[in-house]
C-alpha cells in the first residue's frame, strides 16, 4: 500500500462530502487510446485547511494503472481527479457493525472504524497479504479489528472462512461488505439467507473489483454480477 498526498491550488474547489466512504476517481491518460482510464480510491483523510487529500493506493508489482503511478510519484507531479462520491456512513443507531473486506477496501473500513464513538460495538475483518500490508487503526476499545494473512491462499477464502465461523454480537448489524467479487457474493448470501440479516442493514455490498479483469472489463460485467448476486437469494 502506498500512500499518496494531493496538494495544490487545484484543490481550491474540492468540497468533500464527509462520509465514510467518500472517494474520488483519478484519472490516468491511455497512450493510443481517445478516452482515459479513470481509478476509484476512498479518500483517508481530507484537510480543508491546508487542501490536502490523502488516498491509500494498492499495489500489485507493475499490476495496473494507479499501482506503478503511485510508487513513481513524486512532489511535483499531476494528475487529474473526479469527485467526491460515497454513499455509507456507520450509523450510529445500529445494533452493532460488521465491517468485511480486501485491501481495496481497507481504507474505507479504516475511516468508519476511526469515526465510531467509544462504547459503539464493531468488527472489522480485513484479508491482507501479509503483515507487512495491514495499516494502523485507531480504533475504539468496543472495536475489534481482525486481520487475516492471505500468504498466497486465494483470495476472500480466510474471509469467508472466518465471518461464516465467527459468532456475531446480539442485534442487527450494519454491514459494510467490499472487495474481489467472488467473496462479495459469497458472503452477502450468508449474511441475508443465513444470518438474516435485514436488507436495510446489508445496503453497502459492492464487488470493488474482481480477479482477472481489469476495470473496464469488470464495469461492463458488473450490470450482470449484479443481477446474479440478486438470484442468489431466490433459491436461498
Amino acid at each position: 500500500m502506498v500512500r499518496v498526498v494531493l496538494g495544490g491550488a487545484g484543490l481550491d474547489g474540492f468540497t468533500a462530502n464527509g462520509l465514510a466512504d467518500q472517494y474520488v476517481k483519478l484519472v490516468f491518460p491511455r497512450p493510443g487510446q481517445d478516452r482515459p482510464a479513470r481509478r476509484t480510491y476512498t479518500v483517508r483523510a481530507w484537510d480543508a485547511a491546508a487542501r490536502e487529500l490523502t488516498v491509500d493506493v494498492a499495489v500489485h508489482g507493475a499490476e495496473g494503472l494507479a499501482g506503478p503511478w503511485a510508487q513513481a510519484a513524486q512532489a511535483g507531479d499531476q494528475v487529474q481527479l473526479i469527485g467526491p462520491g460515497g454513499g455509507y456512513e456507520p450509523d450510529p443507531a445500529a445494533d452493532w457493525h460488521l465491517l468485511v473486506g480486501d485491501e481495496s477496501s481497507l481504507p474505507a473500513i479504516a475511516v468508519a472504524v476511526e469515526r465510531l464513538a467509544p462504547g459503539v460495538v464493531a468488527r472489522a475483518v480485513i484479508e491482507v497479504e501479509g503483515p507487512d500490508d495491514e495499516l494502523a487503526i485507531q480504533a475504539p476499545a468496543s472495536a475489534q479489528v481482525v486481520w487475516l494473512h492471505r500468504e498466497g491462499r486465494p483470495r476472500g477464502d480466510l474471509l469467508v472462512q472466518t465471518v461464516t465461523a465467527m459468532p456475531f454480537p446480539a442485534g442487527d448489524p450494519q454491514v459494510f461488505l467490499h472487495g474481489e467479487a467472488g467473496f462479495v457474493r459469497t458472503l452477502r448470501r450468508h449474511l441475508l439467507a443465513d444470518r438474516h440479516v435485514p436488507r436495510d442493514r446489508a445496503a453497502s455490498i459492492s464487488g470493488y473489483w474482481r480477479l482477472g479483469r481489469d476495470d473496464e472489463g469488470w464495469r461492463a460485467e458488473k450490470p450482470q454480477w449484479k443481477a446474479d448476486v440478486e438470484a442468489d437469494l431466490q433459491t436461498a
